[in-house]
C-alpha cells in the first residue's frame, strides 16, 4: 500500500483517502493500485461494512496525473493498474460511499457512476475533459451518463468538458446531496455509522440486485478502452498534452475530421 492512499477502519467504516494534496490528488499508477489493494482489503475483511473514498486536502482528485499516465501508457483492457481499478470499483460488493470534498476531474468524476452513495461539498466542481485531450470517455460512463440524464445532457457533458458545480451535479444525479464544506466529513461519518447497522446481507443482495447491468458495464469499458488505448498513442493527445503543460490552447485544426 503506498503512502498516498491511506487507509483507516473505526466502527465498521474503512475510510480510502487519496493523499497526495499537493497535486490536487492527481492519480498515479501506484494510486490506482493502492485503491485496488484497499478494496480488495475491505471486500475481505467481515468487520468492514461500508467504504468511504475521498481525497486529502481540498480536492477530490484532479484526475489522472498526466506526466505518469504519458510515461507509462496503460492498457485499458489489460493488466494495468487502471484496468483494475476500474474493475475493483465497479464490481466492489459493499457498500461504497464517496466524499468529494473539491475538485473531481475526468476519473475523479466517472468513478462516482460505481459509487452507492456521493456527498458533495458545496465548494466541489466537477468535469469530463475527454474530447479537450484528444480522448473518449471510461468506466463505462459513455454507458451509463446518457442513462442517467438522456442523451442530450450527456452530449453536452462529454463533448464540450465544461466544469460544472455541486448543484448542478446533484440535479443530474451524480451527487446524493450537497453540504457545506465544512460538514461534509461529519455528514459522511453519519451516513455511513447508519448503514453499518443494517443487515449485511440485505445491503450486500440489494446492490447486487441494483448493479444487475454488471455485464453490460464490462463489455462498455472493454470497448471504450480499445478507443482510449488507441488515442492515448496517437498524435491529437500529444497535441493535447503538451498544449497543457505549455499552457497553451491546443491546435487539431492539423488533423482531419
Amino acid at each position: 500500500m503506498t503512502d498516498l492512499v491511506l487507509t483507516e477502519v473505526r466502527d465498521g467504516i474503512m475510510t480510502v483517502t487519496m493523499n497526495r494534496a499537493d497535486k490536487k490528488n492527481a492519480i498515479t499508477l501506484a494510486m490506482y493500485d493502492g485503491i485496488v489493494g484497499a478494496l480488495a482489503q475491505a471486500a475481505a475483511d467481515t468487520t468492514v461494512r461500508v467504504v468511504v473514498l475521498t481525497g486529502a486536502g481540498t480536492a477530490f482528485t484532479a484526475g489522472n496525473d498526466l506526466v505518469d499516465f504519458m510515461q507509462n501508457p496503460p492498457d485499458l483492457n489489460g493488466e494495468s493498474p487502471v484496468s483494475r481499478f476500474l474493475a475493483a470499483i465497479s464490481t466492489f460488493p459493499k457498500i461504497l460511499i464517496a466524499a468529494v470534498n473539491g475538485v473531481a476531474v475526468g476519473v475523479g468524476t466517472t468513478l462516482l457512476l460505481h459509487c452507492d452513495l456521493v456527498y458533495a461539498a458545496d465548494t466541489a466542481r466537477f468535469s469530463l475533459p475527454f474530447t479537450a485531450l484528444g480522448l473518449v470517455p471510461e468506466a463505462a460512463s459513455s454507458l451509463l451518463v446518457p442513462a442517467m440524464i438522456g442523451h442530450r445532457k450527456a452530449a453536452e457533458l462529454f463533448l464540450f468538458g465544461d466544469q460544472f458545480d455541486a448543484a448542478r451535479a446533484a440535479d443530474l444525479g451524480f451527487v446524493n446531496e450537497v453540504v457545506p464544506a465544512a460538514d461534509l466529513a461529519g455528514h459522511v461519518a453519519a451516513k455511513a455509522a447508519r448503514l453499518t447497522a443494517l443487515s449485511p446481507s440485505a445491503l450486500r443482495l440489494t446492490k447486487q440486485l441494483m448493479k444487475s447491468q454488471t455485464p453490460a458495464v464490462a463489455g462498455r469499458m472493454k470497448e471504450e478502452g480499445a478507443i482510449f488505448g488507441e488515442l492515448l498513442r496517437g498524435p491529437e493527445v500529444a497535441e493535447a498534452i503538451g498544449a497543457f503543460f505549455e499552457k497553451r490552447k491546443p491546435d487539431f485544426s492539423q488533423f482531419a475530421a
